[in-house]
C-alpha cells in the first residue's frame, strides 16, 4: 500500500489476470475500442479554461467551479462511480496525500454520475477530503467528450456481480466518463491532465503535487 499510484493499479490489474477474472480481457478490449474512437481528443489541454460546472455535492450542496477555484487551484477526478475497484484506489491514495495537497493550497473533486446516495458509499478517508459530485446523465464529462458505453459484454459481467448502473445512475444507458484528471489553477486554466483510453492508469500524486508547486512558485514570483 506504500507504492505509486500506478503500481497499486497494475498490481490491482495483475491480480485480475492471475485469477483468470473476465473484466481483465473485457477491459483490454473496451481500451482498444476507446483508442481507435479517440476519447478524449476534444478534452481540456493544457493551458485552455477549464469548463464552468455548477453539481450536485454528496451533502446535497450545489457546488460551482467558481467556488472552488475562489480558495485555491483544483484537482479535478473524474470517476466511473463508487463501484469500480480502480477510482476507489486512485481516490483513497490521493486522499492519504490530502495533507501535503492542502497545504499547497488545492482543493480535491471527484466527479461521477452517482446518485447521492451512492456516492456516500465512497469509503469515510474519499468523503472525508473530496468534494464529491454527482454529474447527473454524465451531462458536464459529456460535454467535454469523456463519456462512452461500456459495451454489452461488460455490462453483463458487472450485473453478474450485482453492480447495476442503472440503479446507481438512475438511468439504462450503461455510459460511465473516462478516468481523468485534470489540475486547475485559480485562474481556470488547466495546468496539467492525464487523459487516456487506458483508464486503469491513472495521474499520480507526484505528478499533481508537482504541478501544484508550480502553481504555488507562480503565484509567489515577484512582480517585475
Amino acid at each position: 500500500m506504500e507504492a505509486p499510484l500506478n503500481e497499486r493499479l497494475d498490481a490491482y490489474n495483475e491480480a485480475l489476470r492471475e485469477l483468470n477474472f473476465p473484466f481483465a480481457e473485457a477491459y483490454d478490449d473496451l481500451v482498444a475500442r476507446l483508442r481507435a474512437g479517440e476519447i478524449g481528443a476534444t478534452a481540456p489541454r493544457i493551458g485552455d479554461p477549464m469548463p464552468p460546472f455548477v453539481l450536485s455535492a454528496h451533502t446535497g450542496r450545489l457546488v460551482s467551479l467558481e467556488e472552488i477555484l475562489h480558495l485555491g487551484p483544483a484537482v479535478i477526478s473524474f470517476n466511473r462511480g463508487h463501484w469500480c475497484p480502480f477510482c476507489k484506489i486512485e481516490l483513497k491514495t490521493i486522499a492519504s496525500h490530502q495533507e501535503k495537497i492542502t497545504a499547497l493550497g488545492a482543493q480535491l473533486v471527484s466527479i461521477l454520475p452517482d446518485r447521492q446516495q451512492f456516492a456516500q458509499r465512497l469509503s469515510a478517508d474519499v468523503l472525508n477530503n473530496f468534494n464529491i459530485l454527482t454529474d447527473v446523465d454524465n451531462s458536464y464529462a459529456l460535454s467535454l467528450g469523456l463519456v462512452f458505453w461500456i459495451g454489452e459484454r461488460i455490462a453483463s459481467l458487472m450485473e453478474g456481480h450485482g453492480h447495476r448502473l442503472s440503479e446507481y445512475q438512475g438511468t439504462d444507458g450503461w455510459f460511465v466518463p473516462l478516468p481523468s484528471t485534470f489540475v486547475v489553477g485559480t485562474d481556470g486554466r488547466v495546468i496539467a491532465r492525464q487523459v487516456d483510453p487506458e483508464f486503469r492508469k491513472r495521474m499520480d500524486v507526484d505528478e499533481i503535487i508537482t504541478a501544484l508547486q508550480s502553481v504555488r512558485a507562480s503565484d509567489n514570483r515577484p512582480l517585475s
